[in-house]
């Protein structure tokens, strides 16, 4: 198989954790941050007689991804126990769903520059988080491990794909996607770095063309896009060159070293049924009614893909613009808001894309704390659109406006920013740039049109940017006419 082409093919399981204010089967806070094992009880902690009791609106947000991922929710659901041990497992066994899981066959579609991608959904279920293993620093570490059961019992949903990813790039996009719609409708707060979203990637490789499935290895716990992509593609290039060198893929979990870029064995990896699920003795099935479901679905907001597919529709915007304003409903809201008051759906998406972009990057914040009004940035795009200021001049408003209150006409006026538009005093400007830059002036006749971009460049900071750009245009173009 020396030059025989590969493709991967590549699957994901998604966990992601429930914005609940306690576990799923007790009543200890699921608050992060907490000092180790202050959220705590005997349900948690797996203490025999302990008993657990559901929580209600784990279930309903389960059902609300499921629902926002076009899976159809079961009527009836169950419990089982998965066991495996794990320092971080109490029970020797995790509370989660198996044959009869909380919904099942849904799909996430999105637009792409090349087309629409399809992504199908297996099963979306319940379970519940394990806790967390911190490895000692210092001389020993190698004999230390401390435990940390906060984490253990708070409510995650896992979100299993078929293997319907090609790239590597493919599946960091999907996850992109995928978070955005669990943030979208309140399931999920998408901090990865916290662990409350993370990935198991299944990967495969087969020779290109054909439809049988190659040996799966599962990478687990990626919880960033960038490791996600980074550690499927190092996969994938190991995958290929030992079935080029002859050598057989082992079935196996893998995990990502971020420090050495690369996947690291951790465990062999059979059939799921080693870990002889059974139902769970001390939870009755769940029972969800149709009018639960009904009542769920209606509460959904618009989802990402719908939001950017009706920015693009009602407002005349590219995909491109419209998929970075749909990034939430939050930021969504803000850009109507602006369009609205200026008038001037365009101006409004490149002022939020830029200048208010570029500020709440500047500060580390998110659109909530954005220091200036819909209302106000709508007057000052107004203001440009009418000529009483220029595009530059209106940055250095912004400026001034932002975590101030100031009313942009106030600063205008105050400030002495009005955009020129009097010709003579203008001309007066374009005669001495003119004069002052013969280089640029002789490139301009000789047909090089980008000299004129820089002799407006000096016409702009003689008048501090105030003077209005295409009259200095015009006057330009005149002067270098008269005087050839």
């Amino acid at each position: 198989m020396g030059d025989t082409p590969f493709e991967p093919v590549i699957g994901l399981e998604i966990h992601a954790q429930l914005l609940t204010d306690t576990k799923i089967f007790c009543g200890c806070a699921t608050r992060f941050g907490a000092a180790p094992n202050a959220h705590v009880c005997p349900v948690c902690l797996g203490l025999p007689g302990a008993l657990p009791v559901l929580n209600r609106r784990a279930v309903e947000l389960g059902m609300r991804a499921a629902l926002a991922l076009s899976c159809t929710v079961q009527a009836r659901s169950i419990f089982a126990r998965k066991n495996y041990f794990y320092p971080d497992l109490p029970k020797g066994y995790q509370i989660s769903q198996y044959e009869h899981p909380l919904a099942t066959d849904g799909e996430v579609r999105y637009a792409e520059d090349d087309g629409e991608r399809v992504v199908r959904i297996i099963r979306v279920h319940l379970e519940e988080d394990a806790g967390k293993s911190l490895h000692a620093a210092g001389g020993d570490a190698d004999r230390h491990t401390h435990l940390d059961f906060n984490r253990s019992g708070v409510p995650l949903i896992e979100i299993v794909t078929h293997p319907d990813l090609r790239s590597p790039a493919a599946a960091a996009v999907f996850f992109t996607r995928l978070r955005g719609i669990l943030t979208t409708i309140g399931v999920n707060d998408g901090n990865m770095e916290e662990g409350s979203l993370r990935c198991d990637a299944n990967v495969s490789i087969r020779p290109a063309g054909e439809s049988a499935l190659g040996v799966k290895v599962e990478v687990k716990n990626l919880n960033s896009f960038r490791f996600l992509q980074r550690a499927l593609e190092y996969e994938i290039h190991r995958q290929t060159e030992a079935v080029r060198a002859g050598r057989r893929v082992e079935q196996e979990t893998r995990l990502w070293d971020t420090a050495a870029h690369r996947t690291v064995s951790m465990r062999s990896k059979e059939d799921a049924h080693d870990y002889r699920y059974f139902p769970e003795p001390d939870l009755p099935p769940v029972e969800v009614s149709e009018a639960w479901v009904a009542e769920v679905a209606a509460a959904l907001p618009e989802l990402p893909e719908a939001r950017k597919q009706r920015l693009v529709r009602q407002y005349g915007l590219s995909a491109g613009e419209a998929g970075q304003l749909a990034d939430t409903g939050e930021l969504t809201a803000w850009f109507e808001a602006v369009s609205a008051a200026a008038g001037n759906a365009k101006a409004a998406a490149n002022w939020v894309m830029g200048e208010v972009t570029r500020r709440l990057n500047a500060d580390g914040e998110e659109i909530g704390a954005v220091g200036v009004s819909p209302d106000a940035l709508g007057r000052l795009i107004r203001m440009v659109d009418g000529g009483v200021v220029s595009g530059s001049a209106a940055k250095t408003v912004f400026e001034r406006m932002y975590g101030t209150g100031r009313d942009p006409a106030e600063i205008v006026e105050a400030e002495g920013l009005a955009q020129i538009g009097d010709e003579g005093r203008l001309r007066e400007v374009v005669t001495r740039v003119v004069a002052a830059n013969d280089d640029a002036v002789s490139r301009f006749r000789g047909g090089n049109e980008g000299s004129l971009g820089f002799l407006v460049g000096q016409v702009m900071r003689e008048t501090r940017g105030r003077a209005n750009p295409r009259l200095v245009n015009e006057l330009l173009r005149r002067a270098l006419a008269d005087d050839a």
